[in-house]
């Protein structure tokens, strides 16, 4: 039992850290990689489609990204994702890619930049603290129902502490990795 409830919330923290990485790859440090744009849902033939299942993605400079649609017909409904956006990025069109240019970051919008991850971080730590209440509390029930002793308790209370403590250690590594990258020029 409680190595269940631990396996299980170790997996779920897992995934929170995954979700902040990609969250954070959906930040631009004014360089082009394709976590900008992969994500972004295009309306494709009436059905909302992640554009990294709709086209290809190069930098062929570090300002410059070019994504190449697999299917030429959906060049426009993809320029449109990419105008709706929050990006701020004009998509120039040639009829077979869709080049954006990056502009250089100002000082204030890399200031801007690191509020943002700084609050999708502790979103991320919030959801981590939140999967542990959630484990503690399954726990309980199970103490309480007599399937696990007191001390088993304990032991797996201590377990789910220090998880906790290592998972919101590792989010704060890639907070201190982000705002590196963000506030260098």
């Amino acid at each position: 039992m409680r190595e269940e409830v631990i396996a299980d919330t170790r997996d779920k923290m897992r995934k929170a850290v995954a979700h902040l990485q990609e969250e954070f790859a959906g930040v631009r440090a004014g360089r082009a990689t394709p976590g900008l744009v992969e994500k972004l849902k295009v309306d494709y033939y009436g059905s909302e489609v992640p554009l990294q299942q709709l086209a290809g993605f190069s930098v062929p400079e570090p300002r410059v990204l070019v994504v190449s649609p697999y299917d030429k017909g959906s060049i426009k409904a993809i320029e449109k994702a990419i105008q709706a956006s929050d990006l701020g990025i004009n998509p120039s069109n040639d009829g077979q890619v869709i080049r954006l240019s990056f502009p250089q970051l100002t000082a204030d919008r890399r200031k801007e930049l690191v509020k943002v991850v700084k609050h999708r971080a502790e979103e991320g730590r919030v959801a981590v603290r939140n999967i542990r209440r959630q484990s503690r509390h399954d726990l309980e029930a199970f103490e309480k129902d007599g399937e696990i002793s007191k001390d088993e308790l304990d032991r797996a209370e201590k377990e789910l502490e220090k998880l906790t403590h290592e998972v919101i250690a590792e989010m704060d590594q890639l907070l201190g990795h982000k705002e590196r990258e963000l506030l260098e020029d």
